[in-house]
């Protein structure tokens, strides 16, 4: 990466300032292609670990590795110009302990060019993000439904209904950015607990089944694509259903195809088109 490159992209202490600002822009991105086509638009691309279910089509996050966010994030950075990249440290790689996830966290850092990672956790997590942040290594957070915790939470359902569990999620997440993490991920909890996390710390929060008062927002690209048809969340907004677009154009080559309508003489080499009459 140039040195012009570096410079020209969003940097963390620039969203850090976006606290109560200009909403920040975020979306995800795995590849190269997607990457190029959302940077002009986006503040900031997260090579999430939700690679696993929409690229590679596993039923959860957690067999995704610490290899596959490398290659998945080098390829992000490689092809963007403008927005902060940020990386996914896969389930198994930080929690064991603050140096595990350390070395983790270098990899990616060294291997991708990424200008932060991102973890999910609360108050266990704090001291490890304090550890990262002291050692050079910017953090996202991420409470609320974190996916990580599938097992735990019993299913993908949206959390901080009840008083108690709403104090948990909140204490979670100011534990988080008093460690020193840049930013905060709000994912799928009531707005009501949202809007409060953003009002209490002193970072920017961004949503994702949050509340339209958080500091920016983020969506899963396959998801606000139309391309990702397993489910949808109750929090994402289709804005094009490229799902269908595919499926027709695979269905219209195919037909071409079987009846020898494609290809023509124009996608043919050392063949004169036909002379018009």
């Amino acid at each position: 990466m140039s040195a012009s490159n570096l410079t020209a992209r969003q940097s963390v202490p620039a969203l850090r300032a976006r606290k109560g600002g200009e909403p920040i822009v975020c979306l995800t991105a795995y590849t190269a292609p997607v990457a190029r086509l959302l940077d002009p638009h986006v503040d900031l691309l997260l090579v999430g670990d939700s690679l696993g279910m929409v690229v590679y089509g596993l039923d959860s996050t957690l067999p995704v590795t610490l290899d596959m966010m490398i290659a998945h994030g080098a390829a992000v950075v490689r092809a963007s110009q403008r927005a902060c990249v940020v990386v996914d440290l896969p389930f198994g790689s930080y929690q064991e302990s603050k140096e595990a996830a350390f070395r983790a966290s270098a990899r990616v850092m060294a291997e991708t060019g990424a200008q932060a990672v991102k973890l999910e956790g609360g108050l266990e997590m704090a001291e490890t993000v304090a550890f990262l942040t002291a050692r050079g290594i910017p953090v996202m957070g991420h409470v609320g439904l974190t996916p990580q915790s599938v097992n735990t939470l019993g299913g993908y359902k949206a959390v901080g209904r009840d008083a108690e569990a709403a104090e948990r999620i909140a204490a979670d997440a100011r534990a988080i950015a008093e460690a020193g993490a840049f930013t905060l991920v709000i994912e799928g909890t009531i707005e009501a607990l949202a809007r409060r996390i953003t009002e209490e710390v002193a970072i920017p929060t961004i949503g994702i089944g949050g509340s339209p008062a958080c500091d920016g927002q983020v969506l899963v690209t396959d998801d606000m694509l139309g391309l990702f048809g397993a489910f949808q969340p109750k929090f994402v907004k289709r804005y094009a259903n490229l799902g269908e677009t595919v499926s027709d154009a695979a269905a219209t080559y195919a037909a071409e195809v079987r009846s020898r309508a494609f290809p023509g003489p124009e996608h043919c080499f050392g063949v004169k088109k036909a002379a018009a009459v």
